[in-house]
């Protein structure tokens, strides 16, 4: 089997962390345990490109039990947690080539590796896997049924590829799933944005002034958790929607050229390029901490800090300081990347526990109704998600109610009226 990691000795300690991890990861488990005796995914090659962490180590054992051949390789060169790493290519003989801190040239090796396998099916994190397959592997094309997407950055590409009617097929954006973004991206990068900074930083929130970039489920939720923490949330916006909603949440808004001037952290969230910038930089304070929870490291031009700064160094794990011609300093958290999993281990587990649950079952669907489908991007079938949902409630004991007859007929006639 070929794989690349950093060093299979680690496999122990990645191992007691996967159980950990699946342990409340409930609903993931009642599938694995269907697809273990179902086996929906016989000799179906899977080829993922997702953050290999705890959680997606339990995705990966679940379509591996459905009868799945899987390959998997990082999604983030920051993300890659080393020991999670070896213990699936020792324990579950899961090809992975991942290694925390890769570069660029390895990171798309990686990527090279998972596609010599010619899946069938793609799982991808930010559509790099899916995008290399268009720019560079098209005779892989023919044979693949379908694909899923798991972040906002990677549906917003893969849309505008469909848009421009060169998508090669049909792929179903998990992130847009009920039980994914109402959940995922407010409560799981809410909590871990806010670890991720503490961990790098060990700074206190409380009475300082916390602006975050982007009010999206994401952004919601880590002005949710800053704002819980004591810290005072300014919200920056383009959508008026969006701002108008924060505002109502009781949190200022006001453009980045203002909070540039008062905030003491930044977190990107937006999924857009360049949301802080040289003109921003400039208007900072002594001290200002910048981190990004978007996927990609383009929301803080890390390219006009360096050539700004005279002077960088690593002033403790996970922080460079950048200082300016005015000696002010400004710190950058995780080199711009996900702070969550840079600095931190990610969501919790119990949230990706739907998000993956989402995976697995899409695969499923993918394998019995993919040929059916158009190169285009779909939202998960409001089927998984209910189901997801109900399996969720039972695994936390909540029951809820069921509509009599009469109220189904009620909510299905136009006729009853008042």
């Amino acid at each position: 089997m070929d794989y690349h990691i950093k060093d299979i000795n680690l496999a122990e300690k990645g191992q007691l962390r996967i159980e950990w991890a699946e342990q409340t990861m409930p609903v993931l488990r009642l599938i694995k345990e269907r697809f273990g005796k179902n086996r929906p995914l016989s000799a179906v090659r899977i080829g993922a490109c997702l953050h290999v962490t705890t959680e997606t180590a339990n995705l990966m054992r679940t379509l591996k039990a459905g009868g799945a051949k899987v390959a998997l390789c990082a999604s983030n060169p920051l993300s890659t947690q080393d020991d999670v790493a070896a213990a699936l290519v020792k324990y579950d003989e899961i090809p992975v080539f991942a290694i925390r801190g890769e570069d660029r040239d390895t990171y798309y090796q990686h990527i090279e590796s998972v596609l010599a396998t010619k899946p069938i099916i793609t799982m991808d994190d930010g559509a790099d896997l899916i995008s290399t397959i268009h720019s560079k592997h098209q005779e892989l094309l023919r044979q693949i049924t379908g694909g899923t997407e798991e972040t906002t950055t990677g549906v917003i590409r893969l849309r505008s590829m469909a848009k421009d009617k060169v998508l090669g097929y049909p792929i179903i954006a998990v992130n847009d799933a009920m039980t994914k973004h109402l959940f995922d991206n407010r409560y799981g990068t809410g909590q871990s944005t806010i670890d991720g900074i503490l961990r790098a930083t060990n700074r206190l929130l409380a009475g300082s002034v916390f602006v975050v970039c982007g009010y999206g489920w994401c952004g919601r939720g880590v002005a949710m958790r800053a704002k819980g923490m004591g810290a005072k949330v300014v919200i920056t916006e383009v959508n008026p929607l969006r701002a108008l909603e924060a505002t109502m949440d009781g949190f200022q808004v006001m453009p980045i050229a203002q909070a540039a001037k008062i905030g003491d952290f930044f977190v990107t969230v937006s999924g857009d390029i360049n949301v802080i910038r040289k003109e921003h930089f400039l208007l900072m304070k002594d001290g200002a901490i910048l981190a990004n929870s978007g996927h990609f490291d383009v929301e803080i031009d890390k390219k006009s800090l360096q050539k700004m700064a005279k002077s960088v160094r690593k002033i403790r794990e996970f922080v460079d300081e950048y200082v300016l011609e005015n000696n002010r300093r400004i710190y950058l958290l995780g080199e711009g990347r996900l702070i969550n999993l840079a600095a931190a281990e990610g969501h919790p587990s119990s949230v990706m526990d739907m998000s993956f649950a989402n995976q697995a079952l899409t695969a499923d669907y993918l394998v019995k109704e993919g040929d059916k489908l158009e190169k285009k991007v779909y939202s998960v079938p409001e089927h998984i998600d209910r189901e997801i949902a109900r399996l969720k409630l039972k695994s936390m004991g909540i029951e809820i109610d069921t509509l009599t007859s009469e109220q189904e007929k009620y909510l299905s006639t136009w006729e009853m009226g008042t």
